[in-house]
């Protein structure tokens, strides 16, 4: 009897759903053999920081381009498979202010792929400023290059149309005087001649407001030397 009762318990222990125990078995089992197949590597991804939530009033006034180096690490299949743009470095700028602002770059604001650590980013803060934004109406001056025939010289440049708005923080915009043109080539004229191009301003944080091409004219006239 005593043996009966001691089958009788191992049967219900150890046989009921033995199926699915199996199955489970074999799961953990082959997940272990996966992880203790698959190293872990690191890898350090260059990526740019991404601002968000800017007030639409505001312009960032800083002339360098924020990027940051980030050492991840985890395992080898995934880092592996891992691109550029999995990785994210983001930032928010809901609540920021004309002036000056440090941030802190930690791993909260780094978005990677499920399974991955990040165990690096460099810088851990960055310094950026902010200005109000300003648009404003200013002259397109032309920049003409050429080899001129003797006795000739430009009498006239016209620009048309003459004028372009540029946007950006308030202290830059207003430090500009003009905006330029790609190069005009017009070695060997004698009367007039045309080129369509582009105006831009030098400064990276000033944009042109809907850019449209411009029609550069140059009038060339005899020198004063040459009458004589």
């Amino acid at each position: 009897m005593p043996g009966f009762v001691q089958r009788s318990f191992f049967q219900r222990t150890f046989g009921h759903n033995i199926a699915l125990k199996l199955v489970s078995l074999l799961l953990a089992i082959g997940l272990w053999l996966v992880v203790a197949r698959d190293p872990i590597a690191e890898v350090e991804i260059r990526v740019p920081i991404e601002f968000h939530n800017l007030p639409e009033n505001l312009e960032i006034d800083s002339a360098s381009f924020t990027e940051a180096q980030i050492r991840v690490r985890g395992p080898e299949r995934v880092i592996h498979r891992l691109q550029i743009s999995d990785v994210r470095a983001e930032i928010d700028l809901a609540s920021v202010r004309p002036g000056e602002r440090t941030f802190d770059l930690t791993a909260r604001h780094i978005h990677v792929p499920q399974d991955l650590e990040v165990v690096q980013i460099i810088p851990g803060q960055f310094h950026l400023s902010f200005d109000d934004r300003e648009t404003r109406v200013v002259e397109v001056r032309p920049r003409v290059t050429g080899n001129f025939a003797s006795g000739m010289r430009v009498a006239q440049v016209i620009a048309n149309p003459p004028n372009v708005v540029i946007t950006g923080p308030r202290r830059r915009v207003e430090a500009v005087e003009a905006a330029t043109t790609d190069p005009v080539e017009a070695s060997g004229t004698m009367t007039r001649y045309s080129s369509v191009t582009q105006a831009y301003v030098s400064d990276p944080l000033i944009q042109v407001v809907h850019p449209t091409p411009i029609r550069v004219t140059v009038i060339m006239e005899h020198s004063g030397d040459e009458k004589k």
